[in-house]
C-alpha cells in the first residue's frame, strides 16, 4: 500500500519563506480545513495516510515532500536550500528511518525533494535556487548504482522543478508531463509527451498522481480542461489559502 507522509499546519505559516510569491495574508484556519480535506482525499485514494503534528516553529514545515527524496531501497534525506527549513530534516528523519535505510546531502551540496521528479527509474532533477548541482551530483552518486538515471534540468522563474512540471501519466515509453515551459527548459525533456498548462494559469503545472487518482489544483480550471481532453481525468482539490505560501499539491505529501 501506498503511504503517504502529512504533516499538519503550522500556525505561523505566514511567516514562511518566500521567493516568487509577494507576502500575503493568510487565514490560517481556512488552511488548516484545506490542508485536512488534502489529506482525506489521499486515504480516499487508497494511501496510508501518516500524519505528523504540526509544528509552530517551523512555519513551512508542511511542506514535507522537501525534505527527502524516497526511493524503493533507500530516502535521501535534503539539505535545505532554505537555511531555516533545516531543522525540518532531522523530525524526518525519524520518521523515514522506520521505512527506508538512510543516506544523506551534505554540504556544499542542497537538495529539495520538490526538485527532483521520479518517473519509474528516471530521476529528473531542477536546478533551481533551493538545489545545486553539488546536491544533484550526491543524489547521481547514491541512485545510479541501485539502477536509476540521473538527469538535471534548469529551473528559472519559480522555487522548484515540480513548481513547473509533474508527471501526469501514461504508459511507459509514452509518459506525459504537464508543464509550463516559461519555468522549465522542455528541450531537456527528452522522451516525454508535453502538455503545457493555460497561459493564464502558469502555477498550474503542480498536479500529484495517487495511485490511480490525479489531482490538481481547483485553481487552474482551464488547465484541468486540458487535461481531461487529453484523455486523462483530473480530480480538483482547493488549497487557495495554501498556495498563498508558494505551495502546491506535491509540497504537502511525501509518497512512499
Amino acid at each position: 500500500m501506498l503511504t503517504a507522509i502529512v504533516r499538519g499546519i503550522s500556525p505561523g505559516i505566514a511567516a514562511g519563506a518566500r521567493l516568487h510569491k509577494a507576502a500575503a495574508s493568510m487565514d490560517v484556519a481556512v488552511a488548516t480545513v484545506q490542508h485536512r480535506r488534502f489529506v482525506q482525499e489521499l486515504a480516499a485514494a487508497g494511501a496510508r495516510v501518516v500524519a505528523l503534528p504540526a509544528v509552530k516553529e517551523l512555519p513551512d514545515s508542511a511542506f514535507v515532500e522537501d525534505v527527502a527524496v524516497v526511493l524503493d531501497e533507500v530516502a535521501v534525506l535534503g539539505r535545505m536550500g532554505a537555511a531555516g527549513r533545516e531543522p525540518e530534516v532531522a523530525l524526518m528523519a525519524e520518521v523515514l528511518a522506520k521505512h527506508r535505510p538512510l543516506r544523506r546531502i551534505e554540504p556544499p551540496g542542497t537538495l529539495e525533494g520538490g526538485d527532483v521528479l521520479r518517473i519509474e527509474r528516471r530521476l529528473l532533477v531542477g536546478l533551481s535556487s533551493r538545489t545545486n548541482a553539488s546536491g544533484a551530483g550526491q543524489l547521481a552518486a547514491i541512485a545510479r548504482p541501485l539502477g536509476y538515471t540521473v538527469e538535471t534540468i534548469p529551473v528559472r522563474g519559480c522555487l522548484h522543478l515540480k513548481t513547473a512540471c509533474t508527471h501526469v501519466g501514461g504508459a511507459a515509453g509514452h509518459d506525459v508531463l504537464l508543464v509550463n515551459p516559461e519555468w522549465v527548459d522542455v528541450t531537456a525533456l527528452r522522451g516525454f509527451e508535453l502538455l503545457h498548462v493555460a497561459p493564464q494559469e502558469p502555477w498550474g503545472a503542480n498536479s500529484l498522481r495517487v495511485n490511480d487518482k490525479l489531482f490538481v489544483p481547483a485553481s487552474a480550471p482551464r488547465t484541468a480542461e486540458r487535461m481531461a481532453a487529453h484523455g486523462l481525468a483530473p480530480i480538483a482539490i482547493n488549497i487557495s489559502e495554501i498556495e498563498k505560501a508558494e505551495a502546491g499539491l506535491t509540497c504537502l505529501a511525501l509518497l512512499l
